[in-house]
């Protein structure tokens, strides 16, 4: 399977570490030396940290320094997986399964509803670690955190009302059962823009259920990897629970591609890329596993004709420019009714005008965008920039790297490129938004729906008919439909995800929970005869 997680520049992937360059600084010093993050340690971090747990903490693989977006210092080091690590973490799981599965699904949501409270004990210096180590602002940051949380108390309810269905039999004596069973050990592959709340969602639902897990993360983040891991353990531990029910593999894409193939793994979740994504679902299922694809969006809000343009001039800023457009969920296109184009336009630029001066350092409370999460996005934002320039488009705001420490970018909005330029088709995953006109909605549609992906989309309107349009069959072709609000920043009680090159999967909430387990239909007979279905007659 030939690149294989190798990490590209694209939605929540992982980022090679040889290919982040580290900026000008004393290589002998660690953040996590320094008492300005002393909430590092109350993580139980330290400058030498081990990315495996099977129960225990030991690791034999490459040693991973994880680095500060925002400066591009080193935060500490990690210890990655070897091969034989990775065979311990999926033996263990498996061993582990038979005891968890056993355990009732309420007992098991228990678990879950400690790891929840566990979390909110650790709200705040998680929540700093992912806005250090990934670049988020810190609201954002915890508020991921508060979702892992949100995803518990889910699966908590859930865990007391996982259901099983009774059918009439048309066989006198007889009764249809339908019956879900756990899976047994999963693999979650999640990427470096949501280091929480991903392996949070596909975790918390997979333990009521009755799975076990093994953990394979971004490598450019895997001391929120190893942070998250110990705040599980604790609760397992606490509870003479087997560790290795919520089992961590931190390493590169040889672990990953191990995983992927491994028959053990009943199911493997991936978050990343287009191109990855696809190649993760051709190799599980070559040996008939299930696998579970959140990928790539080319997401984007259609502005109608009679949109509030105030609502949608709110929405857009966080939208585009929010999470240096590092979410799967920013928007990237905004397709503009031909009368609000230039009001709109203009309007938004001043709106980024009035957030350039509060790109910075991401724990800071007056900062409202971080950086790019590696050099390699900032490269691939300067080429986008520049292919746009070429292809006729206009810089109508930004365009520039901010020289200074770190990996900041200014938020960019490109005017004239028509809607099918192969380059607004693409996704770059950086804080450029493409404004491109439209006649009505009907075209709006059009443009929204012949991109590859089909994660997120808005529509901004206040006419009721064009919302049942839009949310119709001949609507948005997307897996997550919205109507005046952004594409981004969905709640966890509903199904996230999205269709076509999106990969199609399901996550968080609705019945999400049915891709961790496998469903039988039990026919029981309690007539004392052998009657067949159809009233087929069969000898005497």
């Amino acid at each position: 399977m030939t690149g294989l997680l190798m990490n590209r520049v694209l939605c929540r992937r992982v980022i090679a570490l040889p290919l982040r360059l580290p900026m000008a600084r004393n290589a002998s010093t660690y953040l996590i030396d320094d008492p300005k993050y002393s909430f590092l340690k109350d993580l139980g971090l330290e400058k030498n940290n081990v990315g495996v747990f099977n129960g225990k903490w030991k690791a034999n693989g490459q040693v991973i320094q994880s680095y500060s977006p925002a400066n591009g210092k080193i935060i500490a080091e990690v210890q990655s997986a070897s091969q034989a690590d990775y065979e311990f973490c999926a033996t263990a799981a498996q061993d582990a399964w038979h005891t968890w599965a056993e355990m009732p699904a309420p007992a098991r949501g228990e678990i879950v509803r400690q790891i929840g409270d566990a979390l909110r004990e650790k709200l705040q210096p998680l929540g700093q670690l992912v806005s250090l180590e990934m670049g988020k602002i810190l609201p954002e940051a915890i508020g991921e955190v508060v979702e892992y949380i949100h995803v518990c108390d889910l699966a908590l309810g859930l865990s007391r009302t996982l259901p099983g269905t009774i059918f009439p039999s048309e066989r006198p004596g007889h009764v249809l059962i339908e019956k879900w069973n756990p899976l047994g050990a999963i693999g979650i592959i999640t990427a470096f823009n949501f280091p929480v709340a991903v392996f949070g969602w596909n975790s918390a639902i997979a333990m009521v259920c009755g799975d076990v897990s093994v953990w394979k993360p971004s490598d450019t983040t895997p001391l929120t990897a190893v942070a998250v891991t110990k705040i599980v353990e604790s609760v397992l531990v606490k509870n003479n629970i087997p560790g290795a029910v919520a089992a961590l593999c931190v390493g590169g894409k040889d672990i990953g591609q191990t995983l992927v193939r491994d028959h053990r793994m009943k199911l493997v979740s991936f978050t990343g890329s287009t191109a990855v994504g696809q190649e993760v679902g051709v190799e599980v299922q070559r040996r008939f596993g299930r696998h579970l694809l959140e990928l790539g969006g080319n997401n984007a809000i259609v502005v109608n004709s009679d949109a509030n343009v105030e609502l949608l001039l709110n929405a857009a800023l966080f939208a585009c420019a929010g999470t240096a457009g590092q979410r799967c969920t920013t928007t990237r296109r905004l397709l503009v009714h031909e009368r609000l184009f230039p009001e709109v336009v203009s309007r938004l630029k001043k709106a980024y005008a009035s957030v350039l001066p509060k790109i910075g350092d991401p724990l800071l409370s007056e900062t409202l965008i971080g950086p790019l999460h590696t050099p390699t996005a900032v490269e691939a934002y300067k080429r986008t920039v520049a292919e746009a320039v070429k292809q006729g488009g206009t810089i109508e705001f930004g365009g520039k790297v901010i020289e200074r420490e770190g990996y900041f970018v200014e938020p960019t909005i490109i005017t004239g490129l028509p809607h099918d330029s192969p380059l607004v088709k693409s996704e770059c995953f950086a804080p450029i938004v493409y404004c491109i006109k439209i006649p009505d909605l009907d075209t709006g549609i059009q443009y929204n729906n012949e991109v590859d992906q089909g994660l997120s989309s808005s529509l901004f309107t206040e006419n009721l008919a064009d919302v049942f349009k839009w949310i119709g069959p001949h609507g948005s072709d997307c897996g997550i439909v919205n109507v005046n609000i952004p594409t981004n920043g969905a709640e966890v009680g509903g199904a996230f995800g999205g269709e076509k090159a999106t990969g199609g999967g399901r996550e968080c909430g609705s019945d999400s929970w049915k891709n961790y387990m496998r469903r039988s239909t039990v026919t029981v007979n309690y007539s004392g005869t052998i009657k067949l279905a159809q009233n087929i007659q069969f000898g005497d």
